[in-house]
């Protein structure tokens, strides 16, 4: 019988969430590596029983976790990624003797074909490839050759955030950084473009034609189209339908068309879902009601899915990568608060409920369908 795995990552730790097919009953285990940031945990789409897990704590060093069990065990891998002994800073030594400094691992990104092959999006902005299950790493250094002098930290730092690869070239990767922008290689990560025309942000890029300094949120596609991708942006919720090439916006009708995540339902490709945020100041849904939003156009008209969501007093927020779905024949759809709460709805977001409360401070939701 199929059924799911929920990976969250918190402030103080990560909780799998397991379930049948019927999404009703949750087993949770964790937590697993009790009180430290576990920013992102990324299933693999090859080995259901892989996960990756990123670990870090401004004390202690940044760590990369692999489980092949499901989460049930652990192995710290890449050990090329260490503490200096200065609070918060983190290198990647690759032997030469300017190693790469940052703060931590903001995305892992398993291959979708590959079974060994990780990427690593980081903080201060740079990507990273394993090739064998995360043990070593290689920067994808044409990256920040992409005008990387000019790219400035958002409000949350200078992170590559999203990693969003092509099921089918595997050669294509498009990227998101805050704040520099969007950008894809199609050669597999040696050279890069940036992917920004059409993003319009006033407030941080008087000039409209810059290549690079727009502050991204996030990226998602739908499998069966990869040419078409969605954004929310700071401000702005926007549309490409040839791969970046130009971007339109399509906030519509949308309370704030400023959010943090955005998803894409796993059998319509028309079908998106994103969560408004009052605005960057105000870190909280409009009107204190926790209301997702679903297109199931493409974008420009929304409705507000409300049923089991709190539509009084809520102050919660929903980070950039957490909100999710899984490939059920009825779609699911996840997302997290940084209140400790995850939602769940098992038919494509018309109903909700909390599948697990009172957590620490979400900060990421990944599913696996399990077969």
């Amino acid at each position: 019988m199929s059924g799911v795995r929920v990976l969250v990552g918190t402030r103080k730790g990560a909780f799998i969430l397991t379930s049948d097919e019927k999404r009703h009953n949750w087993d949770i285990s964790g937590p697993h590596f009790a009180g430290w940031e576990i920013y992102h945990l990324k299933g693999s789409a090859v080995n259901p029983n892989r996960i990756y897990a990123s670990q870090s704590s401004g004390w202690f060093g940044q760590l990369i976790q692999r489980s092949d069990d499901g989460g049930k065990s652990w192995e710290p891998v890449g050990n090329e990624f260490a503490y200096t002994g200065e609070t918060g800073t983190h290198q990647w030594y690759d032997g030469s003797q300017h190693p790469w400094e940052f703060k931590r691992v903001w995305h892992l990104e398993p291959s979708l074909s590959e079974p060994d092959t990780v990427y690593a999006g980081v903080e201060d902005a740079a990507m990273f490839r394993s090739t064998d299950g995360g043990k070593t790493w290689q920067e994808l250094a044409g990256l920040r050759e992409v005008k990387g002098n000019l790219w400035q930290p958002g409000a949350g730092g200078l992170c590559l955030h999203t990693i969003v690869l092509d099921p089918n070239n595997p050669n294509r990767i498009v990227i998101a950084i805050s704040a520099a922008g969007a950008f894809r290689t199609d050669d597999g990560g040696e050279t890069w473009q940036p992917i920004n025309q059409g993003l319009v942000s006033p407030f941080e890029l008087p000039d409209s034609t810059a290549e690079v300094g727009h502050c991204v949120h996030n990226i998602a596609i739908h499998p069966s189209r990869p040419d078409v991708l969605f954004m929310q942006k700071h401000w702005d919720v926007m549309r490409s339908d040839d791969a970046g090439g130009m971007w339109h916006e399509v906030s519509g009708n949308l309370p704030s068309d400023f959010g943090f995540p955005i998803a894409v339902h796993a059998h319509e490709p028309e079908t998106i879902y994103v969560v408004p945020i009052k605005s960057d100041s105000e870190h909280y849904p409009p009107e204190g009601k926790l209301r997702v939003y679903r297109s199931r156009s493409g974008g420009n008209e929304w409705e507000a899915l409300t049923n089991g969501l709190p539509q009084s007093d809520c102050y919660v927020n929903i980070l950039r990568d957490a909100m999710a779905v899984d490939s059920l024949d009825s779609c699911g759809i996840y997302f997290g608060t940084t209140g400790g709460q995850v939602y769940a709805s098992a038919d494509s977001g018309d109903n909700w409920k909390a599948i697990v409360r009172d957590l620490p401070a979400v900060l990421s939701v990944e599913v696996q369908t399990l077969p």
